[in-house]
């Protein structure tokens, strides 16, 4: 009992290694990217507690939101760093990065079952998301709750295309579209707790990215 407990904490080690290796990689590509894949990952983490998910479950989905975004690793930096809107072809670029992801993890027999779920995380509950329109519970569960914290960082942050979205309009839209881009359940199981949590923690890492500006400026 007491050397497979000791292998599965060693297994999980190097599984987390291999993690932050991977994600470190795509956000030194990809400016957008830095943080956003932590706060995906706590938010979704937070969700599924909300659902009373197994922990074995939590801990995929956990994994899965962490390297959910792993397949922009193959998309040109030129049009991941655009600093204003895609043109369609540069869009149906971006569009590739699910099976990107899903080809690169399941070249591991450990991270295969995450990789579908990173596969299917820009799928829609109405069947209108892609890459192949899978709809309501065909969607894997984990795709779906990632699908709305994605969204959910993604309207918080700014772009250079618009400004971010006030958490209250962020909260209205998610609602809005429950039933229709978002699973119903998903989105009702983030209590207001949960939204006041969130908000409260991006209020603080932007003031820590704030401080450290000032720091690095007084430096200069």
């Amino acid at each position: 009992m007491l050397y497979r407990l000791m292998k599965r904490f060693s297994d999980y080690n190097i599984l987390h290694d291999v993690i932050d290796c991977l994600t470190a990689s795509l956000e030194a590509k990809d400016n957008y990217t830095s943080g956003h894949s932590n706060r995906v990952g706590d938010m979704a983490f937070d969700i599924c507690k909300s659902l009373k998910l197994s922990i074995v479950e939590r801990d995929r989905i956990h994994i899965a939101a962490h390297l959910h975004d792993i397949g922009k690793i193959g998309i040109p930096d030129h049009i991941l760093n655009k600093p204003g809107r895609l043109s369609s072809a540069e869009w149906a670029q971006i569009q590739g990065h699910p099976e990107i992801g899903y080809t690169i993890l399941s070249k591991s027999r450990k991270l295969k079952d995450i990789g579908q779920i990173v596969l299917s995380h820009h799928e829609r509950w109405d069947g209108k998301g892609y890459p192949h329109g899978l709809k309501g519970e065909e969607i894997p569960l984990g795709a779906r709750i990632i699908g709305v914290c994605d969204s959910i960082d993604a309207m918080t942050s700014d772009r250079a295309y618009r400004k971010a979205f006030t958490w209250a309009e962020c909260k209205a839209e998610i609602i809005a579209n429950k039933g229709s881009q978002f699973d119903p359940e998903v989105v009702e199981a983030i209590t207001d707790s949960l939204w006041s949590k969130w908000q409260m923690e991006y209020c603080k890492e932007r003031e820590k990215e704030h401080s450290l500006g000032q720091g690095i400026q007084s430096a200069t």
